[in-house]
């Protein structure tokens, strides 16, 4: 008869074989799996490295970019828009710095081709906000100027009143006055928290170039997109204007989507690159000779630049 004893030791006996079968055979593969684990970390590593280089490779390509844009640009922009005065507007939103940084440089841009900035209107979020469209109509009827009041749309939209007022004070014909009551317009709207100023603005503007950066997002995102096109299109009925955007999205894509206002709004979609902004200058020349085109690296650009020829002498 088997007594408890032998079950004891029977089934230490298997223990200890299973432990010492688990130590030969980590023993036997220790060797492989090493080899095969230190393979796969050196692959890792060196692939990090060649990333790593392509990065900076690619960063060193886009600094070329940039300086051999920079340095053209006298070339191509050089007395292209003497005498003329150019409003600068950026719309604010989750890039706001991106745009702001893109508007530098197309400023920098139309000094090279010798225009004025008569000052940049920066639009802010809640401008756009459809929430605010009866606050935005009540600051249109309390600040228009008497000449004005009667030729603002009549309609029960904010954004596209407040606009069509905004564009009639700060864009003219060149050598027409400011319209009187513009420095009351603008504060009222600039103390409301609806815009922001940068210049005197004391002379009207033929040309406007708008700097726009991605599209609006959030549930009321569709309303916003809206509400940007509407913006510059009231800007475009009352002078030439220019969209320069950081990509294709947003309010270029918003643009050249609609066949009317794609005839009559030129865009760049690479704004926020230098060659991108030496482009929106030379769109706005080409825009003030009556062409229209869409230039850039997105969907929707004919081409890079508009060409050469095609720039006039800033008539």
């Amino acid at each position: 008869m088997i007594n408890f004893r032998y079950h004891v030791v029977s089934l230490a006996a298997v223990f200890l074989a299973l432990a010492i079968g688990l130590v030969v055979g980590t023993a036997a593969a220790n060797g492989p799996l090493a080899e095969n684990l230190n393979d796969q970390v050196n692959k890792i590593t060196n692939e990090k490295q060649q990333l790593r280089d392509d990065l900076e490779q690619s960063r060193a390509e886009l600094k070329k970019n940039a300086d051999f844009a920079t340095e053209v640009a006298p070339m191509l922009l050089t007395n292209k828009l003497n005498g003329k005065n150019v409003l600068l507007i950026k719309l604010d939103g989750s890039d706001s710095g991106d745009v702001g940084t893109a508007t530098d440089g197309v400023a920098s841009m139309l000094g090279t081709a010798g225009a004025k900035v008569a000052g940049t209107l920066t639009i802010k979020e809640k401008f756009t906000a459809a929430s605010n469209s009866a606050t935005l109509l009540q600051l249109a009827e309390s600040s228009a100027p008497p000449g004005l009041s009667g030729a603002l749309p009549n309609q029960a939209n904010g954004v596209d009143t407040s606009a069509a007022l905004l564009a009639a004070v700060l864009v003219g014909k060149t050598g027409t006055p400011q319209v009187e009551g513009t420095r009351t317009v603008l504060s009222t709207y600039e103390a409301s928290g609806f815009i922001g100023l940068d210049g005197d603005f004391k002379t009207p503007a033929e040309a406007v170039v708008i700097v726009a950066g991605a599209p609006a997002t959030g549930k009321d995102a569709k309303d916003r997109n809206t509400a940007a096109l509407t913006l510059a299109s009231r800007f475009d009925l009352a002078g030439r204007v220019v969209v320069a955007g950081l990509s294709a999205n947003g309010l270029v894509s918003s643009v050249r989507g609609d066949a009317s206002i794609a005839k009559s709004i030129s865009t760049v979609d690479n704004a926020v690159t230098a060659y991108g902004q030496v482009a929106a200058v030379m769109a706005l020349v080409e825009r003030l000779g009556g062409k229209t085109g869409h230039y850039g690296i997105g969907d929707g650009a004919s081409s890079l630049l508009p060409k050469t020829a095609s720039v006039g002498n800033g008539s």
